[in-house]
């Protein structure tokens, strides 16, 4: 069996349900950790090897930086004198906010990584982040379809004060 039937196959057993919870956007999610928990196994079965890692990359032209993290799924042997390996990589990146409320330099970046990490294994597995479409169609009765369709936001009402709590935490306004 090759390394692709091998993936092929992984990715038609993955089970990396959204198990988590995010209270105040009140939406499922799951974690890095949630997928890798879930693969281990299936790695084992078929004797890969997953390696995860971040490249921190720097545009000062644009004043932006972001992590590059790079799933490899790997097989066989490699050493200084074997290259008897095969192996498929996919890479993900995430911006990094220097400023984002309520978190310190280093959890700017380590949240910047889970967050690449995350979508570069949901690419290597084939994890899909969205339900059908007709299992979350509401038939445009619930959610506007712009910003400029939203509704209102008045000073000092709930709505207005949870948007306001929401973007302090570093939500954008679609989010």
């Amino acid at each position: 069996m090759t390394i692709y039937e091998k993936l092929v196959d992984i990715q038609g057993r993955l089970k990396a349900p959204k198990n988590q919870k995010n209270n105040f956007g009140r939406y499922n999610y799951r974690s890095c950790e949630d997928i890798l928990e879930a693969v281990k196994p299936l790695l084992t079965k078929h004797k890969l090897c997953l390696t995860i890692s971040d490249k921190i990359i720097e545009m000062p032209s644009l004043n932006i930086a972001y992590v590059e993290a790079f799933a490899i799924l790997r097989e066989g042997e490699r050493d200084r004198d074997n290259y008897d390996y095969q192996e498929v990589m996919v890479r993900a990146q995430a911006g990094i906010d220097f400023n984002r409320k309520g978190m310190d330099i280093s959890q700017s970046f380590g949240s910047s990584s889970s967050y690449a990490r995350k979508y570069a294994l949901n690419g290597l597995f084939l994890i899909d982040d969205t339900k059908d479409a007709d299992a979350t169609n509401t038939h445009d009765k619930t959610m506007p379809k712009t910003l400029d369709a939203m509704p209102e936001l008045k000073k000092g009402t709930e709505a207005f004060n949870k948007v306001k709590e929401a973007v302090g935490k570093g939500f954008t306004m679609e989010e």
